[in-house]
């Protein structure tokens, strides 16, 4: 199929109209296969140390809308950002900008790696209580973001924890509560606009009453819609009502309503009856990784799946891979738009709100930057006034779930030796440990998950008894069953829970157990300073047992 250029004889990205009118002149000139490619949202593999020659013919010849950021693209932030800026400068051939798109939640979620900011995150600002700390923390991390090229953000995630095992959303959600969930979601929202970042709530219409993961399998949520309403549904009312640019539609199914079993992202009850028409909301709809099993397992091909959505009311269909060319994903489409009527009014429709959102926060001096400037990156990453408001954030948060009289705090000088268990708990950096603890205090297991074998197993226990507090660093279910063989050993026992501390729920004979809610060195500092008494615990569980 030969390739096209866009070129825009009348209307141009710049001029001084409002971006309704001139969306609408800028879409008039477009032909159908330039308008379906501002729909597409390509994500791509680093070859050879650059992108593939594939994501560049995408951007070049086919005049892709967006391009997205994952976390195989991000451990040398600099070679990021300067392949960003060289996307954008394939892209403003054209004369329009791209979406540049990732996943930066803060905590546990967190796809631009290297150099940025490890924050406490969603659950750790609902622990906080403050609606200012989920300001500062969208503001914060949208300034790293925006100094790299990026100008959109799948954040806030504002799922509700209501299910205690799930594994994908856990320290991602600000807690159970509806409407917190919607006020934090807010000014999450909020401080990334003032950062020049377009925020994307997520995942709607709600992931978070399901214990499995939407990468692997369809989830079936079993809830009629009246609950839906009035839970899940009320931050995504309250974030519409507020305005927010976008909202990503998940892959998730609730057989009990009017959808039946089709997945929430594909379903045009959801995003049109629901979300557009009964809460309102007008801007940009994008989906998740159309890539997901939960998307492609009920159409049965992802060119099936990108058609669907686009029907039943996406605008951009985001994509991890980068197809060929002339992959069925494009050239399927490409045929509806010529005998599908329905199928191209949708499809330019979306396409008129991708422009109007370009248009809205691509311009203007608050706009992240298109090309990125490297001396910037160096001075800017990670962003200094955000490293000390994180720390006061862990600090902030830092919850203490149950403690006998007396456990707490426990001075450095007076703990004896301590045993810390880790694991594979996040920067368990052992010397820092020691340092904290006081030197030569501290003892270590070193391999990680030690218990899982048999033999370190019993080494474990055997260190145990020489020690006077056993720190114990709960992370996942399987961590219980070790931590209970400590059980009956007369030793002092204190839990640290990080990231989500619904396991916390099944252990009553521990002496202390606290709650931080991301595996960074500050968060895990924050705890240890509550457990000696450097600092007060302030934290209060976002969620009821």
């Amino acid at each position: 199929m030969a390739a096209f250029c866009l070129a825009l004889t009348g209307a141009r990205f710049n001029d001084e109209l409002p971006p309704e009118e001139l969306a609408r002149a800028m879409l008039s000139e477009m032909s159908d296969e330039e308008a379906l490619a501002q729909t597409f949202m390509l994500g791509w593999r680093d070859s050879n140390g650059s992108p593939s020659e594939l994501i560049l013919e995408w951007i070049k010849k086919r005049r892709i809308g967006a391009v997205k950021v994952f976390g195989w693209n991000t451990n040398d932030v600099k070679f990021l950002a300067k392949n960003i800026g060289n996307f954008q400068k394939l892209a403003l051939e054209s004369g329009i900008p791209l979406l540049v798109a990732t996943d930066q939640e803060g905590g546990l979620v967190r796809h631009v790696r290297g150099d940025s900011s490890k924050t406490p995150g969603a659950m750790a600002i609902g622990a906080s209580g403050f609606p200012e700390d989920a300001y500062r923390s969208g503001y914060y991390i949208g300034r790293e973001l925006a100094l790299l090229g990026i100008n959109m953000n799948f954040a806030p995630s504002v799922d509700l924890f209501t299910n205690h095992d799930s594994l994908l959303i856990g320290p991602r959600s600000f807690g159970d509560d509806p409407v917190k969930a919607g006020i934090f979601g807010e000014a999450f929202a909020r401080g990334q606009l003032a950062a020049g970042i377009i925020p994307t709530a997520k995942h709607f219409p709600g992931h978070g009453d399901t214990a499995l993961d939407s990468h692997g399998v369809l989830p079936f949520i079993n809830v009629d819609f009246e609950t839906l309403w009035k839970r899940e549904l009320i931050p995504y009312r309250m974030l519409a009502k507020a305005g927010i640019p976008a909202i990503m539609s998940g892959h998730i199914a609730f057989p009990k309503t009017k959808a039946g079993r089709e997945p929430a992202s594909l379903s045009s009850y959801f995003l049109n009856e629901v979300l557009r028409e009964r809460i309102g909301f007008k801007g940009l709809i994008v989906t998740d990784d159309l890539a997901m099993n939960g998307a492609t397992a009920g159409a049965g091909s992802l060119s099936q799946a990108a058609k669907t959505a686009i029907l039943a009311g996406n605008d951009i269909i985001m994509i991890s891979q980068t197809p060929s060319l002339d992959a069925p994903v494009w050239t399927a489409l490409v045929d509806s738009m010529r005998n599908d009527g329905n199928f191209r009014e949708k499809t330019r429709r979306a396409a008129l709100r991708v422009l109007e959102t370009k248009l809205k926060y691509l311009r203007g001096p608050n706009a992240a930057r298109s090309v990125p400037n490297p001396a910037l990156i160096e001075t800017g990453l990670p962003d200094k006034e955000g490293a000390s408001f994180f720390l006061d954030l862990s600090a902030r948060s830092v919850t203490v779930v149950g403690a006998k009289e007396g456990v707490i705090p426990l001075p450095a000088s007076k703990a004896g030796k301590v045993l810390l268990v880790a694991g594979n708990a996040g920067e368990t950096d052992d010397q820092r440990v020691q340092n904290f603890f006081k030197a030569g205090r501290i003892a270590y297991p070193g391999a990680p998950r030690a218990w899982w074998n048999a033999m370190q197993r019993g080494a474990v226990l055997n260190m145990a008894r020489e020690c006077s507090v056993i720190l114990f660093y709960l992370e996942k279910k399987d961590d219980l069953d070790m931590l209970n063989a400590f059980r009956g050993l007369g030793k002092r026992v204190i839990v640290l829970s990080v990231l989500s501390p619904s396991n916390l729920n099944q252990i009553d004979w521990v002496d202390a157990k606290i709650a931080v809610y991301n595996d960074s060195w500050g968060s895990l500092l924050a705890g240890f300073s509550v457990i000696c008494g450097t600092i007060d615990a302030q934290g209060k569980l976002p969620f009821s047992f």
